[in-house]
């Protein structure tokens, strides 16, 4: 069954229904729910329903000059819920962190209806247990996400992106390390073969003042970041086929180009700062140990007729 309500009352009753005829909900549309509940610029605070798609969040809040520094790609498509319940994220992560750093407050409908919440609406909050990261990243297997409060961050006087090509891996080894161990503090880190060619190409990203960027293109160029750079290879990767068809795969960062090695020639994006790499076609990625027991008693502790969608182990 997928649940289609107009309101939260509507799927509060949705939900009981099920959980009491234990029918299972094979998932949610909650694009009626897109409301910006609160945004309190001075506080740099905003409260929104989760079928609000991230993009109109990030223009709502942009009248203010402030901004959720989480950029999943197709964020005119992806709901806040999907956001929070899948952990997205994109390449300013390695700057930024992800959307569980910037999560202060949830409203979340359990499997037999019943809303709760955790967190509130300041940041220094820190009553009770934090239930926010249990939710993000759950896929809608423990609950349904109704509402999101997010700490803001004010949108920086300057973004700018510079590149470094290099012709082999090895070399591309070599200069992310002379990165992380220099003075830099870029946001986005990038390793990636979408060029013409699939050269490889290292991408530094920097927000700031112009002060603050120019020093530190000044000492990015010192490493050879000479090239002016952008994101183009982040929609251009995203765009070139099924999303559902990408592979992703973890490692520590210092195993990035390692693990790279071990795909073959396959189109590839890499967070090289949080080792986090994007790849279509290639090998499959291994299994990731999760603690199995662990997740069985959460599902079953918040979801016991197991309505909701199953786990994935």
């Amino acid at each position: 069954m997928l649940l289609t309500p107009t309101n939260l009352d509507e799927l509060r009753r949705l939900l009981a229904e099920a959980h009491q005829q234990g029918q299972k909900v094979i998932g949610y549309d909650l694009r009626a729910l897109s409301r910006v509940v609160e945004y309190t610029p001075e506080d740099m605070v905003v409260t929104v329903e989760a079928g609000i798609t991230l993009a109109a969040l990030q223009e709502h809040i942009a009248h203010g000059n402030q901004w959720l520094p989480i950029d999943p790609p197709f964020a005119d498509m992806l709901s806040v819920g999907a956001l929070l319940a899948g952990n997205a994220n994109g390449p300013r992560r390695f700057g930024y962190g992800t959307a569980r750093d910037h999560l202060i407050g949830i409203k979340v409908v359990l499997a037999d209806g019943r809303l709760i919440k955790a967190g509130g609406k300041v940041v220094k909050n820190v009553a009770g247990y934090d239930l926010c990261k249990l939710f993000v990243g759950s896929r809608g297997t423990l609950g349904v996400i109704v509402e999101a409060t997010f700490k803001l961050l004010p949108r920086p006087s300057v973004e700018t992106f510079v590149q470094h090509r290099v012709p082999s891996l090895a070399q591309a080894d070599a200069l992310i390390e002379k990165v992380m161990e220099s003075e830099l503090t870029p946001h986005v880190l990038d390793l990636h073969n979408q060029n013409a060619g699939a050269a490889l190409a290292l991408v530094l990203g920097f927000a700031g003042t112009r002060e603050e960027v120019d020093w530190s293109l000044a000492r990015a160029a010192e490493l050879g970041f000479a090239e002016p750079g952008s994101l183009d290879h982040e929609n251009a990767f995203w765009s070139a086929g099924d999303r559902h068809a990408v592979r992703k795969l973890s490692v520590l960062p210092s195993r990035v180009v390692e693990a790279i090695q071990g795909l073959g020639e396959v189109p590839f994006v890499a967070r090289a700062g949080n080792g986090i790499v994007y790849y279509r076609g290639g090998p499959e990625p291994p299994k990731e140990e999760l603690p199995a027991a662990l997740l069985r008693r959460m599902k079953e502790t918040y979801d016991p007729k197991g309505i909701l969608p199953d786990l994935v182990l």
